[in-house]
């Protein structure tokens, strides 16, 4: 009686693993779709793994899935229009880029914030919110609770930016420059800063899209400094971010043989999509207990960052 009961409860176990998979093969199918935000898919994860359902075994593929999605992405930027922008807003993206970094890293240290999440967090919120999180994980190893977290603070401060950030420009009456430089610089993620800079006019919009593309390329000189950074004391090679090198690749390729941009957009595409699904199986193997670890900390670090970037990107513009 007790073999039958053990076999039951394996079969059991089984079956609940296989529904599991068509339910995950669904959602990641859906992920492909232009409706589901990355902050949707998050949302959607993390929902999945509270109400406990799981997946044991495709969480593996989720690094891989990262660092696919950062290189084919770098098919879909252009450097002429980056070097167009870099008379607009370069040095104030500099300074910012400096000035968060390193008071993440202070502020991390003080408030006694995990190393990783301090790292993702003031990378996210220095150059491009999610993707710069997204390229960085992998090079510190990070467990999916810290990546986890780091997101959830660059989303909520996205949506908050989104309608803040116009608003504030219409009170203040900032021109359409001034705004597009300042949402480039003081806002996340890309589809906030174009959503934000449409809202404001189509000048800020053109302006806060192109000089985006600037401070989203600190993305490889700050991973390979995060490389040496991260070396260990112990006597080992460092484990090159090869899609680092990649994503450079891809980005010369693109713009040295122009005539095969339909096949640029398919891949930037398939990069955006890709990441979407990455961050949906990073949700759904996040527990609240691993949100608790991360403390109330680590969340103020994030908030604490978006606002001196804010204000004194800000002040610096309208100087």
């Amino acid at each position: 009686m007790e073999t039958v009961k053990v076999f039951n409860e394996i079969v059991t176990i089984e079956k609940k693993l296989k529904n599991y998979n068509w339910l995950y093969s669904i959602i990641i199918g859906l992920c492909f779709l232009p409706f589901i935000s990355p902050a949707i898919a998050l949302f959607i994860g993390l929902v999945l793994s509270f109400v406990g359902l799981r997946h044991e075994n495709i969480h593996k593929y989720t690094s891989k899935i990262l660092q696919a999605s950062i290189v084919f992405m770098g098919f879909g930027m252009s450097l002429s229009a980056v070097i167009s922008a870099s008379k607009t807003g370069f040095w104030e993206t500099v300074i910012s880029v400096i000035v968060v970094m390193v008071l993440g890293i202070l502020l991390g240290k003080l408030f006694k914030v995990e190393k990783n999440i301090a790292l993702l967090i003031a990378t996210g919120t220095a150059i491009c919110g999610g993707s710069a999180i997204a390229a960085v994980a992998p090079i510190l190893k990070s467990k999916n609770y810290q990546t986890s977290f780091a997101l959830i603070v660059v989303f909520v401060l996205n949506a908050v930016a989104l309608f803040l950030f116009p608003f504030i420009g219409h009170r203040f009456g900032l021109s359409q420059e001034t705004f597009g430089n300042w949402a480039a610089i003081a806002i996340h993620d890309t589809s906030s800063v174009v959503g934000a800079g449409a809202i404001y006019g189509d000048k800020a919009l053109q302006i806060a899209t192109t000089v985006k593309l600037i401070r989203a390329l600190w993305i490889i000189p700050l991973s390979l400094i995060i490389v040496f950074m991260n070396k260990s004391g112990e006597k080992k090679a460092i484990s090159f971010p090869w899609f680092i090198l990649l994503f450079v690749i891809a980005i010369v390729f693109a713009n040295i043989f122009p005539q095969f941009q339909t096949s640029y957009q398919h891949f930037d595409w398939l990069g955006k999509r890709g990441m979407v699904v990455a961050l949906f199986l990073i949700g759904s193997n996040i527990s609240v207990h691993e949100i608790k670890k991360s403390g109330a900390k680590s969340f103020a670090l994030g908030i604490i960052l978006w606002a001196v970037i804010a204000v004194g990107s800000l002040l610096l513009l309208t100087r």
